[in-house]
């Protein structure tokens, strides 16, 4: 089916062709497709195509084969602007990525990463007027706007609500929460001018310009995720707790 979608994508430029699996490892499934048309298409032949892959990604405690779309595949893949790859967290950023996809003048493949639970998610709602106007965002700057913040933690997708909530039940006002929307081509000039929006903040969880880098998040594993929801919560605890209270040293 993937295979018979680029065909109709690559046939048809001036239509959204949308492939969405049920669950992120269904990809598994058509990963020849991917590495051998989707993302080399148009280096191999000079074939644009728009073809919009929709695939639900995001560590929910549904254990591994419903948690990954492996994401990693795809960036292993990113080259030349081959193709686009981004994790929507709003309905609006998803409407103005999708008819981004359909209105701009040159074809490329649409990753997106998306988890279900962001579906009925109180907090993931946009007004009409977000949608009617405006357009889509690589980066969002932290909604509360904490210009004093001495920590600017720098995430994208479903955790950016994980750690808002923590965020907020801890009272950590000098923590600002920075969502990176479009993961490739990674925008860099974009996620430059939010960070330096925060002067006081010495150490980043992920920084350009000279300050240092640190990796919040789960440790590697040869599964994409844990079986038992017991593990999946004590990692996203220690995940918070790394990313919002442990000190850095300058």
């Amino acid at each position: 089916m993937l295979a018979f979608e680029y065909g109709y994508a690559t046939a048809d430029p001036d239509t959204l062709v949308v492939w969405e699996a049920q669950f992120g490892d269904f990809a598994n499934g058509a990963q020849v497709v991917i590495d051998q048309f989707i993302t080399s298409g148009e280096a191999k032949w000079g074939r644009l195509c728009g073809l919009t892959l929709m695939l639900p990604h995001g560590l929910e405690g549904q254990g591994p084969e419903h948690s990954s779309a492996r994401l990693e595949r795809y960036l292993q893949l990113c080259a030349q602007e081959n193709i686009q790859v981004c994790v929507p967290t709003l309905p609006a950023q998803m409407f103005h990525l999708l008819r981004r996809q359909l209105v701009r003048p040159i074809r490329k493949p649409l990753v997106i990463m998306s988890p279900k639970s962001l579906l009925r998610h109180p907090a993931a709602t946009s007004s009409l007027a977000d949608l009617s106007s405006g357009s889509f965002l690589p980066v969002i700057d932290d909604p509360r706007t904490p210009r004093g913040a001495k920590r600017v933690v720098a995430c994208s997708g479903r955790v950016w609500f994980d750690l808002e909530a923590a965020r907020a039940a801890r009272g950590l006002d000098d923590v600002a929460l920075v969502r990176v929307e479009q993961l490739y081509p990674f925008p860099e000039t974009a996620f430059r001018a939010v960070l330096e929006a925060y002067p006081q903040a010495g150490t980043f969880v992920c920084a350009p310009g000279g300050r240092r880098f640190h990796y919040a998040g789960r440790p590697p594993a040869a599964a994409p995720a844990s079986g038992y929801v017991s593990r999946h919560r004590a990692e996203l605890e220690a995940l918070l707790n790394d990313a919002l209270e442990t000190p850095y040293e300058a």
